[in-house]
């Protein structure tokens, strides 16, 4: 199986738990933050939602130039809102996996900032560490959040306190 094939494969795997997770949302808590430091519930389920869309965008190019910076994370509407932008990043994320190709997994990638270099790595290093680790990341983020607002959490590598999908069912 090719590098992309496995990457695509474990995307949506990753896509389908996730959108368990986005789906338990609750669009009138979207403002609620746990901490003022944190995001809000709404902030994080998008960000969550586009991350990978978003960040395998950057590995497209050998160089990703950050310009900028310092915005705010947008706060989403609505649940459809966040599982629109999930589709659509799950979409977005198989397109440029395509164009960087097998190949292209096996050449460096480097983000910069004016002259600075932030990273530097092979971008399949880049693929597990940022598009993917980075996202499972802030989706175990976004199920804390849901564990503080009393929202079932949903099994995703293995049972939840809410959700068992072993169990007998009778």
């Amino acid at each position: 199986m090719s590098l992309v094939n496995a990457f695509v494969q474990e995307l949506e795997n990753e896509a389908a738990t996730t959108r368990r997770v986005l789906e338990r949302v609750p669009a009138d808590k979207l403002a609620w933050r746990p901490h003022p430091k944190s995001m809000t519930l709404g902030q994080l389920a998008l960000h969550v939602a586009g991350a990978p869309g978003v960040t395998c965008s950057w590995a497209v190019p050998d160089v990703f130039e950050f310009t900028g910076g310092g915005e705010g994370a947008p706060q989403p509407s609505s649940t459809a809102e966040i599982l629109d932008a999930h589709e659509k990043s799950v979409a977005s994320t198989k397109e440029s996996l395509a164009k960087i190709g097998d190949a292209g997994l096996h050449a460096p990638w480097k983000a910069t900032a004016g002259s600075q270099t932030l990273f530097a790595m092979p971008k399949v290093a880049f693929v597990r560490a940022v598009v993917m680790n980075h996202w499972i990341h802030h989706r175990g983020q976004l199920s804390v959040y849901l564990r503080l607002l009393d929202v079932p959490v949903p099994s995703i590598y293995g049972p939840s306190a809410d959700e068992n999908p072993f169990a007998a069912r009778t």
